[in-house]
C-alpha cells in the first residue's frame, strides 16, 4: 500500500485554513475590481519557446517542464529523448504570461487595459519552510499602448492600502523609490556604466536585510572597488526615510537643487507627482514613505518601485511589491507597451502570517445546520434549508436522522454556528427551535421569522467584533 502524503514545497491545508485563506483571496479581488481592473488567466503550461525567452540562467533552473507519456514513450522508441527543450512548461510567474497575453490580443484590448490575475504558479525552488514550489500570485497591471502617464503609479498605493487595510493583519507602509533618481544619483557620485550602476542597485536593495557594514564592504570591495568617500555619499543617501509627506517632499527638493543630471531630475519629478498623487487618493500620511534603498532586484523595472511591509513584523520582509517597466512584451512584438503593476504572493505570506499569529483558522463557511430527528420529516427540514439558501445563509442539511445529541457534536467540530430543530411540536406549530452553539443558547421562533431573526444575531456578533477592534 502507498503512504499518502504531498509533495515537498506545496501548501495543503485542512478546511478552517483553506477557509482563511479563501477569504484572504475574496478580500484582495474585491479591492482589485473595485479599481476597476478585469480578471485574466492564462493557461498553467506555456510553450517553452514562449515562456523562456532567454537561454539559460537562474530562472530557466527552476523550470517544470511538461511532457506526456506519448511523447516519452515515442522518444524511448526513436531512442533517445529528442532534441532541445520539451513542448511544454509551467509558468513561474504571472508576468511572463500577461506579456504574452497582450501582445497576442493587442488589437483586441482597450489600452491602457488593467488586468488583475490570481493563479498559482510553479518554480523549483529548494525544499525549505516558507518557500514554495507551488503558490498563489495575485497580480495586478496597468498597460499602455506606446506611452503611460506616471499617474497611474500612484494609484497602486492606493490600492495596495485598500487590500491590506481590509485584510486587517496590522499596521503597514508602502515604501515607494524611482530607479531614475536612483540612477541618476549613482552617476553624480561617478557610477555611470549602466552595468555597474544595475550591481549598486541590487546591493543598496539589500541595506535592510543585510545591513550598512555588509553593504559598505561590498560596494568597496572586488567587484565595485568604489571610491570610499562616493560609497560614505551612497550609504547616506539610501539610508533615508522620511516619516511625514512633508519630510518626503524635503528630500526631493533637496535632490532637485542638487541637478547633477536629467536622470535625476526625472526621477524627483515623478516621484513628488506620485506622492501628491497617492495623498489625494486618499492614502494616509502614515501609510507610505520614501525609501532610498528600494530599487526591486529585477533589471526590467525603469521608474517607480514598491515594497510594502508590516510595521511591526519587519522581518516579514516585503508583502507586497512591483514597479515600473517601460516595455513589457519587446519579446513578442514590435509595440511599445510600458506598464506598472505590482504582485502578492499569497501562499509564502499566508504562511509567514500563520507563522506571526496574524491570522487565525476561521470558522466553518457553513453558517447553520438543519437537523433531521425522523426521516419522516425530511421535506419539512430540505424546505427550511432551501428557505434559508435562498435567503442567503449558507446551509447543510442533514440527510440521514439520528440522535440530535450527535447532530449537535457535529455542529461544535464543524464550527457551525446556528442549529435549526424541526421535531413533531415545531412542524405542528410551524416554528422551528435555534440553538445557538457560540452562546449556548436557544430560542424558538415561527418558521417565517427565521432568517429575520438570524441576520439580526448576525449583525450583532458583527457589531461586537467591530467594537472591540
Amino acid at each position: 500500500m502507498i503512504k499518502p502524503r504531498t509533495p515537498p514545497g506545496v501548501m495543503e491545508l485542512l478546511p478552517p485554513d483553506q477557509i482563511a485563506f479563501q477569504r484572504m483571496l475574496d478580500v484582495i479581488r474585491r479591492n482589485y475590481e473595485r479599481f476597476g481592473f478585469l480578471p485574466v488567466e492564462t493557461p498553467v503550461m506555456e510553450l517553452s519557446e514562449v515562456l523562456l525567452t532567454k537561454s539559460g540562467g537562474e530562472t530557466e533552473r527552476q523550470v517544470y517542464f511538461v511532457q506526456s507519456t506519448g511523447a516519452l514513450g515515442k522518444a524511448s522508441a526513436e531512442g533517445g529523448a529528442g532534441e532541445g527543450l520539451p513542448e511544454l512548461a509551467l509558468r513561474f510567474d504571472l508576468t511572463v504570461p500577461l506579456a504574452r497575453y497582450v501582445a497576442e490580443h493587442e488589437h483586441e484590448l482597450a489600452f491602457p487595459f488593467r488586468r488583475y490575475q490570481m493563479q498559482r504558479v510553479y518554480r523549483g525552488e529548494k525544499n525549505q519552510a516558507g518557500r514554495y514550489r507551488e503558490f498563489y500570485q495575485c497580480d495586478i497591471d496597468v498597460i499602455g499602448k506606446d506611452a503611460l502617464s506616471v499617474r497611474f503609479d500612484a494609484e497602486i498605493p492606493a490600492v495596495i492600502h485598500a487590500v491590506f487595510s481590509e485584510l486587517d493583519i496590522g499596521a503597514f507602509t508602502i515604501q515607494l523609490n524611482n530607479r531614475k533618481l536612483m540612477r541618476g544619483f549613482f552617476e553624480a557620485q561617478g557610477v555611470a556604466d549602466d552595468e555597474l550602476q544595475a550591481l549598486v542597485l541590487r546591493e543598496v536593495d539589500k541595506l535592510d536585510k543585510r545591513g550598512e557594514e555588509h553593504v559598505r564592504q561590498t560596494l568597496t570591495g572586488e567587484g565595485f572597488g568604489l571610491a570610499a568617500d562616493a560609497v560614505d555619499r551612497i550609504m547616506q543617501f539610501v539610508k533615508f526615510r522620511s516619516a511625514t509627506h512633508a519630510q518626503a517632499l524635503e528630500a526631493l527638493d533637496a535632490l532637485a537643487r542638487d541637478g547633477a543630471n536629467d536622470a535625476l531630475a526625472q526621477g524627483v519629478a515623478e516621484l513628488r507627482e506620485v506622492l501628491d498623487l497617492v495623498r489625494a487618493m486618499g492614502v494616509p500620511e502614515s501609510g507610505y514613505a520614501l525609501n532610498f534603498s528600494i530599487a526591486r532586484g529585477l533589471d526590467y523595472y525603469t521608474g517607480t518601485v514598491y515594497e510594502t511591509t508590516l510595521d511591526a513584523y519587519p522581518q516579514l520582509g516585503s508583502i507586497c511589491s512591483g514597479g515600473r517597466y517601460d516595455n513589457l512584451a519587446s519579446q513578442y512584438t514590435k509595440s511599445k507597451l510600458p506598464g506598472v503593476g505590482i504582485s502578492i504572493g499569497l501562499t509564502r505570506l499566508f504562511f509567514q502570517l500563520q507563522k506571526a499569529g496574524l491570522v487565525q483558522a476561521a470558522g466553518s463557511s457553513v453558517q447553520v445546520l438543519v437537523t433531521q430527528m425522523d426521516a419522516a420529516h425530511l421535506p419539512h427540514c430540505l424546505a427550511v434549508a432551501s428557505d434559508l439558501r435562498r435567503a442567503g445563509f449558507n446551509t447543510e442539511a442533514v440527510m440521514e436522522p439520528g440522535k440530535l445529541a450527535k447532530q449537535f457534536k457535529y455542529a461544535n467540530r464543524a464550527g457551525i454556528r446556528f442549529v435549526v430543530v424541526l421535531g413533531e411540536d415545531e412542524i405542528a406549530k410551524g416554528t422551528v427551535t435555534v440553538k445557538d452553539m457560540l452562546r449556548e443558547d436557544q430560542f424558538t421562533i415561527a418558521r417565517a421569522e427565521l432568517a429575520g431573526a438570524l441576520r439580526v444575531e448576525l449583525a450583532q456578533a458583527q457589531a461586537q467584533k467591530d467594537a472591540r477592534a
